[in-house]
C-alpha cells in the first residue's frame, strides 16, 4: 500500500525542531506580529530572491490582498487560468474585479500564454500566472505581454515553493507573489498560513498595513484593513522546516524522475517540462481517457491517488451565475488528469509498487 500523502510522515524528520520552536513562541509571551513572524519574513524573502515578504493568514488572503494593493476592484478584469484551484478565481472576486479565463497549454496545463493577448480589454489591469502542480508558467513570455499592454503580473505560487523559472526562484517572477503553506505544500505549516514577496517598497507598505485592520500605528487606521496575519506558532514551525526544503524538493524531484523512467511508453501522458523551468513536483500529474479504468486499478493495488481539480473553475456552482468563453482544454482535463503520490520519503519500493500498479491498471 502506498498513501497518496502522510503528513505525519513529512513531519517527522522535523519533529524535534518544530517542537522546540513551538516552545520557544509559547514561552515568549507574544503570539501575533513578533520575532518568529519577522525572521520568516526576512528568511523566506532571501530565500524567493525577493526584497520584501509580508506574512499572512492563507494563500487566498495573500492573492486578494495583492489585488487590493495594486487597487484593482470593481470594474476591472483580472486574467487568470482556466485550469487552476478555484482560490485563484475565489481572490479576484473577492475584491469586485471579474475573472477573465484563459486556457492552459496543452502540454504544461500552465497557462498558455499564445491565448493570453486575446482575453485583453482596456478593462485588463493584471494577469495571474499559476505554477500550477510547482512548475512555473512561462514567465518570459507573460511579462512580454504584460509590458506590451501596461499590465500588473501576479505570481499565486501557493503550489511552488523553490521552484525555479531562468535561474529565478518563484516568487521573484512577477510584481507580486502569493503563496500557500497549507500543510500539504512543499513547505508546508500546521495549519493554515501564506505569504506575499515582492520588491516593490510601496506595496509591501501598504500590504503590512492591510493585513492587520489597515494600521501600522495602534489604533489608528488608515484604510480598511482585514485581520490576515500570519501566526507565530506557523511562522516558528516554517522557519523550522525551510532550511530543508531544497533537499526535500530534491527528494522529490527523484521520484518524479523514477516515474518518468519508469512510466516511459505506458499507454499514459507524462508531465511536459519546459526547457529552462525547474519544477518543485508539488503533484505528479498524468493524463489518459481511460481514467476510471486507472482509478479502479489503483484502489485493488492500495495505491493512493487524487484529481486535482475534478471541477473546472468555470463549471464550479459558485460560478453557474455566469456565461463563459468555451474552455475545451479546461474541460478535458478535468476528466483526464489524475495526480499519483509524491513526497520526499517515498522509497524506490515505493515508486516501483506505483508504476507497477498503473501499468497493470492500463494494461
Amino acid at each position: 500500500m502506498v498513501e497518496f500523502l502522510s503528513l505525519k510522515r513529512v513531519n517527522a524528520p522535523h519533529e524535534g525542531a518544530i517542537q522546540a520552536a513551538v516552545a520557544r513562541v509559547v514561552q515568549s509571551g507574544w503570539y501575533i506580529l513578533g520575532e518568529e513572524t519577522y525572521a520568516f519574513e526576512q528568511e523566506f524573502a532571501t530565500y524567493c530572491g525577493a526584497k520584501h515578504c509580508i506574512g499572512v493568514g492563507n494563500g487566498l488572503d495573500a492573492l486578494s490582498l495583492i489585488l487590493r494593493g495594486f487597487d484593482i476592484g470593481a470594474g476591472d478584469e483580472v486574467i487568470v487560468p482556466s485550469n487552476t484551484f478555484v482560490a485563484t478565481w475565489l481572490a479576484v472576486t473577492y475584491v469586485g474585479a471579474q475573472p477573465v479565463p484563459v486556457d492552459p497549454d496543452a502540454r504544461t496545463y500552465n497557462i498558455d500564454p499564445q491565448k493570453i493577448e486575446a482575453a485583453i480589454t482596456p478593462r485588463t489591469k493584471a494577469i495571474i500566472a499559476v505554477h500550477l502542480y510547482g512548475q512555473p508558467a512561462e514567465m518570459t513570455a507573460i511579462q512580454a505581454i504584460a509590458r506590451r499592454h501596461g499590465l500588473t503580473v501576479i505570481e499565486d505560487a501557493a503550489q511552488a515553493h523553490g521552484a525555479q523559472h531562468a535561474g529565478k526562484r518563484a516568487g521573484s517572477l512577477g510584481d507580486a507573489a502569493a503563496f500557500s503553506f497549507y500543510p500539504g505544500k512543499n513547505l508546508g505549516a500546521l495549519g493554515d498560513g501564506g505569504a506575499i514577496t515582492t520588491d516593490d517598497d510601496a506595496l509591501a507598505a501598504r500590504l503590512r498595513k492591510l493585513r492587520n485592520y489597515g494600521s501600522s500605528v495602534k489604533y489608528q487606521h488608515d484604510e480598511l484593513g482585514v485581520n490576515s496575519r500570519l501566526d507565530e506558532l506557523q511562522a516558528a514551525v516554517l522557519r523550522a522546516k525551510l532550511p530543508f526544503l531544497d533537499a526535500e524538493n530534491d527528494a522529490r524531484r527523484a521520484v518524479a524522475q523514477q516515474y518518468m523512467d519508469a512510466l516511459a511508453g505506458a499507454p499514459i501522458e507524462l508531465p511536459f517540462v519546459p526547457q529552462g523551468v525547474d519544477p518543485v513536483w508539488h503533484l505528479f500529474v498524468v493524463r489518459t481517457a481511460a481514467r476510471d479504468t486507472l482509478i479502479q486499478g489503483l484502489k485493488a493495488h492500495g495505491i493512493g491517488h487524487m484529481i486535482h481539480y475534478p471541477i473546472a473553475c468555470h463549471a464550479q456552482p459558485a460560478y453557474a451565475d455566469q456565461v463563459w468563453p468555451a474552455l475545451p482544454v479546461a474541460e478535458a482535463l478535468q476528466h483526464e488528469v489524475l495526480s499519483l503520490p509524491i513526497a520526499p520519503y517515498l522509497s524506490a519500493q515505493d515508486v516501483q509498487a506505483v508504476t507497477d500498479a498503473v501499468r497493470a491498471s492500463l494494461s
